[in-house]
């Protein structure tokens, strides 16, 4: 439990910095694949929520590539 609380606030804090610092990475949030469960009642447990916040780490990371280079 202690395991699956601080991937919880990992993903809440991860989330809250592209928030406010990358907002129109934000707003894309919603519409990922990635982001969306499969199924219509997803089991969520630490290994879905430590993929979930994979997933999020990887579009930061691929968003700030993207710009960087850009730049």
């Amino acid at each position: 439990m202690k395991q699956l609380h601080k991937i919880l606030n990992e993903i809440t804090a991860l989330t809250l910095n592209i928030e406010t610092n990358y907002p129109e990475l934000y707003r894309s949030l919603d519409e990922n694949p990635m982001t969306l469960p499969v199924s219509q009642h997803p089991h969520m447990d630490k290994v879905v929520m430590q993929e979930y916040l994979e997933s999020l780490k990887q579009m930061l990371s691929h968003y700030l590539e993207e710009h960087k280079s850009s730049m």
